[in-house]
């Protein structure tokens, strides 16, 4: 467990500065297009699709099939390193075609991602795009060396490197701000000049964030050469695996195009991608710090478990994985509930536009908790090279995505709900969706492997919901206090941000009371993590 905490803790540090530094890109760029505005989700729709394209690489095929089959490759005697040659040199040749073919369907991407009402929209994104989709290439190599590193337990890297891409991007569109003064936000009034500008600067700082990687390389003890010798070195089977999730991944996009495409309608006049991309950072604040930085330590544990036949000791990572963090994620949750309108107003140029995406944020929050237990249960699916079953679950999810987006737009349509709530209704769908989803995954995983002790869980989930509820009240109560909408914290993006954190505290302070009043065993657990943050530890 001493290893387990000490690399959660280098993750959760680098992960943590890398999405505040994220986050301030955000606001950065908000301060130079808004986030209600045709420009500004015209960039976010373009800036999206090399993202979905890493999604398919990194979910469809490095985390569910690379980590583990690197961490069987390093317990041979050669150490894995000649696999790893030949893996590098066919992902790079796989990536160099897709990033080739993604630029020649650059406008039918666009297409697909953007509403027919929105023409303008569409041509500058479709001129965006021709910067942004190079970073396919960049954003694969980062993965593939990041997870590399990963599963030789060199966890750092990959979490701090996006730090670098942040700086980038900020200085970037600081730059824009000051070179262009008045940046439009009609997609119309664009230039070749801002659009290069704007998109060299995004590919830019991906460039860069994968290129570092190779500076820690040598701490992996793996040599890395180019090697075509492909037959016979045992990747078919990386391939049968990788051929479901990446089945699985094309029905993620596809849905997250059709989302986009009902979320565009409402451009320029409510929340709409740009909104849903903020509202989903976000989100992905608490994720990232506390799921990936936990969970990925657990999830090359359980693939070495997994891979050794030691069913009893997986069973037991997946319980206490999923206690764990779940007592943290359940206080992120309540943190983020009370602070809701400050949080929103730090991406938001105006008040109004606030106003907007709290809805979106709220919508999003419902599915943080089953996303969390679904990231330690389908990484156990992939820790034993079954990537066939989270293929069939998440189909389903993917229907459930595009059913309630169809319904979030059949309702604007006919007046049910206004064009201000088209955007939280497709977030709200996918919240809808990841629950659902959760739900069976545990199902079938509970039929593969037995001896999940779900109750021990539910019990456990219960405990910290018992602890939460009042916390977020605590914290609401700390933001009616502070004036509520009509208060200083939502006078400005900084004073949203101090807000937001004074409010996160409190909810914070409370929970870890009530839990300490119940003497809840997971607080020791907590503790000796949260301990690897001082100073000599």
């Amino acid at each position: 467990m001493s290893s387990l905490g000490r690399a959660s803790a280098v993750i959760a540090a680098g992960t943590m500065v890398s999405r505040v530094t994220g986050l301030l890109r955000s606001i950065v760029l908000v301060g130079v297009l808004g986030s209600i505005s045709q420009a500004a989700d015209a960039f976010t729709v373009a800036n999206q699709l090399p993202n979905s394209v890493f999604q398919l690489i990194s979910v469809g095929v490095l985390t569910a099939v690379i980590v583990p089959q690197i961490v069987k490759a390093t317990a041979k005697p050669d150490g894995g390193g000649p696999f790893i040659s030949k893996l590098f040199t066919l992902g790079v040749v796989v990536l160099l075609v897709c990033t080739a073919i993604a630029m020649v369907a650059a406008p039918g991407l666009v297409w697909l991602a953007t509403s027919e009402k929105q023409q303008e929209l569409r041509a500058l994104a479709i001129a965006f795009a021709y910067w942004c989709l190079p970073q396919i290439l960049f954003y694969g190599v980062y993965a593939l060396l990041g997870e590399t590193l990963n599963a030789r337990r060199v966890f750092g890297p990959f979490t701090w490197a996006p730090v670098i891409n942040n700086i980038v991007s900020i200085a970037g569109f600081l730059a824009l701000g000051a070179v262009f003064h008045e940046v439009p936000r009609s997609a119309a009034s664009w230039t070749p000049q801002m659009v290069a500008m704007l998109g060299g600067t995004a590919t830019l700082g991906i460039a860069l964030q994968a290129l570092v990687l190779l500076v820690f390389w040598r701490r992996t003890g793996l040599s890395l050469r180019p090697d075509f010798r492909w037959r016979g070195a045992g990747l078919g089977t990386v391939g049968r695996l990788a051929g479901w999730t990446m089945l699985m991944a094309l029905a993620g996009i596809a849905a997250g195009f059709f989302q986009s495409s009902v979320a565009t309608t409402a451009s320029g006049a409510g929340a709409s991608s740009t909104v849903l991309a903020n509202a989903w950072l976000v989100f992905m604040l608490p994720y990232s710090v506390i799921v990936l930085s936990i969970g990925t330590p657990y999830f090359t544990q359980i693939s070495e478990h997994a891979a050794a036949g030691r069913h009893d000791e997986v069973r037991a990572d997946i319980t206490r994985s999923i206690r764990t963090l779940v007592f943290f994620i359940m206080a992120a949750i309540a943190a983020v509930a009370a602070a809701t309108f400050p949080a929103s107003r730090v991406f938001s140029s105006n008040l109004n536009e606030a106003f907007g995406a709290a809805p979106v944020l709220i919508a999003y929050l419902i599915g943080l908790l089953p996303l969390t237990i679904l990231f330690i249960v389908q990484r156990t699916f992939y820790a034993y090279d079954d990537t066939r079953t989270p293929f069939w679950f998440t189909i389903f999810q993917c229907a459930l995505v595009v059913g309630t987006a169809l319904l979030a737009s059949l309702l604007y349509s006919l007046d049910v709900i206004p064009v201000t709530l088209l955007a939280a209704g497709v977030a709200l769908g996918q919240s809808i969706a990841s629950a659902v989803q959760t739900v069976i995954a545990i199902w079938l995983l509970h039929r593969k492997i037995g001896g999940l002790q779900i109750g021990s869980w539910m019990s456990a989930i219960g405990r910290f919901a018992v602890a939460a509820v009042p916390a977020g009240l605590a914290g609401w109560g700390v933001f009616l206090l502070l004036g509520g909408t009509a208060g200083w914290t939502m006078s400005g993006q900084l004073l949203g941000a101090i807000g937001t954190c004074i409010i996160g505290a409190v909810v914070v302070v409370v929970y870890i009371g009530i839990l300490a009043l119940m003497r809840a065993p997971e607080l020791t657990v907590a503790g000796s993590m949260l301990r690897r943050f001082l100073p000599g530890r």
